[in-house]
Parts: C-alpha cells; structure tokens; sequence
C-alpha cells in the first residue's frame, strides 16, 4: 500500500535528520523564534463563507510530476495576492518532490498562514515544522494511534500551531472528534491506494459538528465541485493539482472564494 511506503521513508528521513540535529536543538531553535503575527487560521476558518487552502506541490505517487517548471516562490506569493486564506507545502521528498526549504522560504514571503504538508510521525517532525515557519500541520488518522492525535495536537497548539486532522472513513471522523480535533479534514482521496472519489467528504460531512471547521481535500477541480461543498457547509477546501496545472492560478482562487461572498451574503454575516 502506498501509505506504507510513505511512512516507511518518513522514518527513514526522520531518523537522518535527527542525526543532523538534536531534538534539544531543534526546541532551542524554535525557542528562540519571534512571535508569529499571521492571521490566525482556526479563527479565520471560523468566519463564514468557504476559505481556500493553495498547496505548492510539484509530484504525487500517483500523478508522477504534476509540473516540471516550479518557481515555487512565485506560485505561492500568487496564490497569497490572490486572496489565499492559507497556503499548503509539500516536504516530502521522496513521493511528491517536497522539500523543508521550500515551507521555509515561501513562510517568510507570504501573509499568510502556512501548512506544513507531510506525515507527521513523530513531535520531532512538529517542532521541525514551526522551525521551517509552518503555523499549521497535519495530522492523518490512518498512521497514528489516538494517545498520539492528541499528544501531537496538544504539542502543536503549545508551540502556537494549528493541526488539521484528516480522516477518509467513517469511523476515522469519530477517531478524529474523539481525540479533541479543532480542525477536521476529509479527505476524498484514500492514501491506501490513491483513489479519488469526490463524494466522499460529502457523505461524511455531516458527522462533523457545526462548531468544528471542517476542509475538503483533494479532486476538487471544477467550479461546480466547489458549489457543492460550500453548498455542503465546508468551512474550506484545499486545492493543489488544480491549481498547480492551471495557467491562471489568481484567476482560479478569485472564482473560487466567490462562493465564500455568497456563503456570507446567505448567512447575513
């Protein structure tokens, strides 16, 4: 299962960059990092309407490389003039072409929020994460026991970071609510074996509270789709290969938030 081949190299790059650096001098690192003055993403997720989460992503497993020419300051410093209420990188390397310096780079030329974008296994990965400029990570239910959901959550929120949590199924919803999540992602894409199928977050949607921020991920590509999950009550959706392929990406992320304007204008807020 692909899954597994990620988290097997996960490991096998956590343990090489622990042997880099130490655990203690990544916290001293962090320590010593000045305050975060971004907008703050669960507060913003919480104003009505449907906010966007760009990812900068170069290759998938399943798509191979997605687009050989990545000037990936530009696209994100695009995607934040284009309205982006958050922007999602890829660093990891060995399936998607990802990379830390990336996050760190695009964090200090944008306005907005930045999530970290790998699978995170272990709190080194989370400290590792804010030391690179990341204000949001994300945590995958399907490789992480439930005391760790928590712990890394809690270890996240400590640091004056944010986790998404994603679940794909049913009973990884209820995992995710049971473990304190503040932010749920649904994923439509089942990381077992890559598959898409677009109803999946909203069949799931619904299990949700209305209080948590729920995010759509993955095969969101049309107009149309996004209508649908604003119409669904999604809080955010989270678009990369989209956005990655087009030639028009500030024109996608204006259409895009329209429907947060008319999500608003229907709420009355």
């Amino acid at each position: 299962m692909i899954l597994d081949d990620l988290v097997a190299v996960t490991k096998i790059r956590l343990a090489r960059h622990q042997r880099q650096q130490s655990l203690a001098d990544l916290k001293q690192t962090v320590a010593k990092m000045p305050r975060n003055h971004k907008p703050d993403f669960l507060t913003r997720l919480k104003q009505p309407g449907l906010h966007v989460i760009a990812e900068v992503k170069k290759a998938s497993p399943s798509k191979g490389t997605i687009v050989t020419d990545f000037p990936y300051l530009a696209i994100a410093k695009a995607y934040d003039q284009a309205g982006a209420d958050a922007i999602s990188v890829l660093t990891e390397p060995d399936y998607f072409n990802g990379h830390l310096h990336y996050l760190k780079e695009i964090s200090q030329q944008v306005s907005v929020p930045t999530l970290r974008k790998d699978f995170t296994i272990d709190p080194y990965m989370i400290y590792e994460a804010k030391a690179n400029g990341a204000v949001i990570i994300l945590l995958i239910v399907a490789i992480l026991t439930d005391q760790q959901l928590r712990d890394y959550r809690q270890l996240a929120e400590k640091l004056g970071m944010h986790a998404i949590v994603e679940a794909y199924t049913a009973a990884e919803v209820t995992r995710a609510l049971q473990s304190g999540a503040k932010i749920i992602g649904i994923n439509n894409r089942n990381l077992k074996d890559f598959r898409v199928d677009f109803t999946n977050s909203l069949k799931l949607r619904a299990m949700v509270p209305d209080n948590i921020p729920v995010v759509a991920e993955s095969g969101i590509k049309t107009q149309e789709d996004v209508e649908k999950l604003a119409a669904a009550g999604f809080n955010a959706i989270l678009i990369g290969e989209t956005l990655m392929r087009s030639n028009q990406k500030k024109q996608l992320i204006a259409a895009f938030k329209k429907e947060r304007e008319l999500a608003r204008l229907e709420t009355g807020a």
